[in-house]
């Protein structure tokens, strides 16, 4: 492949050129890709045979990336809203009109009475690109004044779980787990949906005779092909680690070298789960007391189980405090020691790009922080529910928030302020997309630079770009510096380009970013971090935590006001701890990603949402009672609001549990809802994150 850096390749080109890339998607995977292209147009997206962990294949959804990109839908140009709030009216106008008459709107705000903290952007995962995602647009807000925003809504619970245990976002080696673990424990993980290339790794142990078990509220596709599927009730993961510590300890299966060598707060964890029988469990997980022994003994006598765990299980209240809790099982049983064994939410932690000089933060004055979650409340309360200036402008990209945050129709009520200048950045004309006052057309991962780090493994990647825009699609850092420029604003800061941001993304003098250049990356695609293989991050100690070691008793934890002890933390929303709100609305409602969807990204491709619509799966047990019948219409409702479905009976849920897989465009659901109609904007106990699964409905025949 001879590709100039600066170019891209030549659109009369009537052979096939293959460019290196990277899938940009919010999944542990972060694939190194092969594109395909012909006469300018892509034909085809495969992953990388030599890449370790993408091992020559894609999901089912960036298989049709093509199709995406080359959509008829694609906007190609900059949009002016001529109809009302939420219409979806629009009139083509030209880049310089559109970035002037924004800019003007901006400076209106800024030097208003309430100042540039009225502006707002808002963005998410719609890229991981460290460009793309996140460079050019924060110096741009920076530089402005602008509110900051926190970015709550997916990961932060776990991650901050993770780091008051461990100290960071490291965790256990897939890719070892595949040639040295001995126990498989996949929890709240749908790994076939969700982290497909890990799967191959696990087959790989299964060859070796090690089993896989699947602790999850549904029977999963993963569940399904594992070799055993362990029903346990939402939101009470941190239990069952509680009772299986229990047993550790009781039958002296912990590991008293590494506990005394390397974990602080023993006594006071062996004192706490003493009071965590099985039985004690048993009562809140739903799973029979002596599986849980059995379990445990299993996990005890394994030298090095690898446990997956997933963003799923901290979306309730006490989710944060369930990660913390279950992060201390291989400290217990020293199966840190060994490559594959530990537990393993995120490897991003792993990755030391030099985000100060990308984003660069020293550019912003003092400024509030609005949480993303609460965005509902943000733009309808005078005080934007966090204090300060009520939000007149927001700039939405990477992100689709009136079908994604929870509480939608408080996000909806926001979003149609006539007084709210919305400036969206998107692919297609989204549910949020109705909404904008501007609506700029950007480019897709196909169509621009960018570098990735993962949190699935240990692997930088390049992303190049395959063909050129498609129309007048802009890239996000072209978009904020033209923006910028139309401002006034004259900082150098705003005149770097994508290849420079690269350059200064790279720079970093971690050790484990050795070896990790843009010559490396420009040459192979992707470059693995300067860490070891096999690799085993704490065999020898090492934790991130301010003494040094895992932090069974945690100083952080009570200067929060929370227990300092790992500890059960109920959901907010179930019949134990709201017995009159569970007596209306009796069920859990959990609405993780289905196969063939990534939160909304691919939601308008057709072949992947050809012959499918919003469902509801249901136990046979929950559907008799509501005399429902499978393919029944259904309303699911509760305070907040309602959504409609078609009905599945499967014995693949919980009693008591209901899925809805999501997340559908509203517009193209039955009712113009979506599961987020019924979600609250409560916040988790660590990391102020999204508690989208802690969520009691009823449903009835529509």
């Amino acid at each position: 492949m001879n590709v100039d850096e600066n170019a891209f390749p030549p659109s009369n080109e009537e052979d096939l050129v293959v460019v290196r890339g990277a899938c940009p998607h919010d999944c542990p995977d972060t694939c190194a890709t092969l594109v395909t292209v012909t006469r300018g147009r892509v034909v085809r997206m495969a992953g990388d045979g030599a890449h370790p962990f993408t091992q020559g294949f894609l999901c089912t959804k960036v298989n049709r990336y093509p199709e995406r990109t080359h959509h008829a839908d694609r906007l190609t140009t900059p949009l002016k809203r001529v109809g009302p709030k939420g219409s979806g009216e629009f009139a083509p106008i030209s880049w310089e009109v559109a970035l002037r008459e924004i800019a003007e709107r901006l400076q209106a705000i800024a030097v208003g009475p309430h100042g540039a903290q009225a502006i707002l952007p808002y963005s998410y995962a719609g890229t991981m690109g460290k460009l793309q995602g996140g460079a050019m647009d924060h110096r741009f807000f920076h530089l402005l004044g602008a509110s900051k925003l926190d970015r709550t809504i997916c990961a932060t619970a776990g991650m901050v779980g993770m780091q008051m245990t461990v100290g960071q976002s490291v965790g256990a080696d897939g890719e070892s787990a595949g040639d040295a673990a001995d126990l498989i424990l996949l929890w709240g993980t749908n790994t076939l949906t969700a982290n497909p290339h890990l799967w191959p790794h696990l087959l790989r142990a299964r060859e070796r005779g090690v089993p896989i078990r699947c602790i999850d509220p549904i029977r999963t596709r993963t569940a399904a092909q594992a070799d055993e599927w362990i029903p346990i009730r939402p939101g009470t993961d941190a239990a069952l680690a509680l009772a299986i510590m229990h047993v550790l300890f009781a039958d002296g299966l912990e590991d008293r070298d590494y506990l005394a060598a390397y974990t602080i707060g023993e006594a006071e964890l062996r004192a706490r789960v003493t009071e965590w029988t099985p039985a004690r469990a048993s009562v809140i997980t739903g799973i029979p007391a002596d599986r849980i022994i059995a379990l445990a003994r299993e996990y005890g006598t394994a030298r090095a189980a690898f446990v997956r765990i997933n963003y799923g299980l901290q979306r309730h209240a006490g989710g944060g405090m369930a990660v913390r809790t279950i992060a201390c099982l291989p400290a217990v049983t020293g199966h840190w020691r060994r490559p594959g064994g530990g537990v393993q939410l995120s490897t991003s932690g792993n990755f030391k790009f030099n985000m100060e000089a990308l984003e660069r933060p020293d550019l912003s004055p003092p400024v509030r922080t609005i949480n993303m979650t609460r965005l509902g409340d943000a733009l309808t309360l005078a005080d934007a529910g966090v204090g300060g200036p009520p939000v007149q402008a927001l700039i939405v990209y990477n992100s689709n928030p009136a079908a994604i945050a929870p509480d939608t129709n408080a996000v909806r009520r926001g979003l149609a302020r006539e007084d709210l200048l919305t400036v969206v950045l998107e692919h297609f004309q989204t549910d949020t997309a109705d909404f904008a006052d501007y609506l700029l057309p950007a480019t897709t991962q196909l169509e621009h630079w960018d570098v990735h780090s993962a949190y699935g493994h240990v692997y930088a990647t390049l992303n190049r770009p395959a063909i050129a825009p498609i129309g007048d699609a802009l890239p996000n850092t072209e978009i904020f510096r033209r923006l910028g420029a139309a401002m006034g604003m004259s900082h150098p800061a705003l005149q770097d380009d994508d290849l420079t941001l690269i350059r200064q993304a790279l720079n970093s003098p971690h050790e484990r970013m050795q070896g990790v250049t843009f010559e490396r990356l420009m040459a192979d695609g992707w470059v693995r971090l300067n860490v070891p293989r096999p690799y085993a991050p704490y065999a020898q100690g090492g934790f991130a935590t301010p003494s040094g070691k895992v932090e069974f008793a945690s100083p952080r934890m009570a200067a929060l006001g929370l227990d300092a002890v790992p500890t059960y933390t109920p959901p907010r929303e179930i019949p134990d701890e709201a017995p009159e709100l569970a007596a209306r609305f009796p069920l859990q409602l959990i609405s993780s990603p289905r196969h063939q969807f990534l939160n909304t990204t691919f939601v308008n491709v057709p072949s992947l949402s050809r012959n499918a619509e919003p469902e509801l799966h249901l136990h046979p047990t929950d559907a008799a009672i509501r005399d429902l019948a499978d393919g029944a219409s259904v309303r699911i409702h509760n305070d907040r609001g309602a959504f409609h479905a078609t009905l599945r009976v499967t014995d693949g849920v919980r009693e008591g549990v209901a899925w809805a897989p999501s997340i559908w465009w509203q517009k193209l659901s039955q009712d113009g809802e979506n599961a987020n109609a019924v979600t609250s904007q409560a916040l988790t106990d660590l990391g102020a994150g999204a508690a989208f699964y802690d969520c009691l409905v009823e449903v009835e025949a529509a």
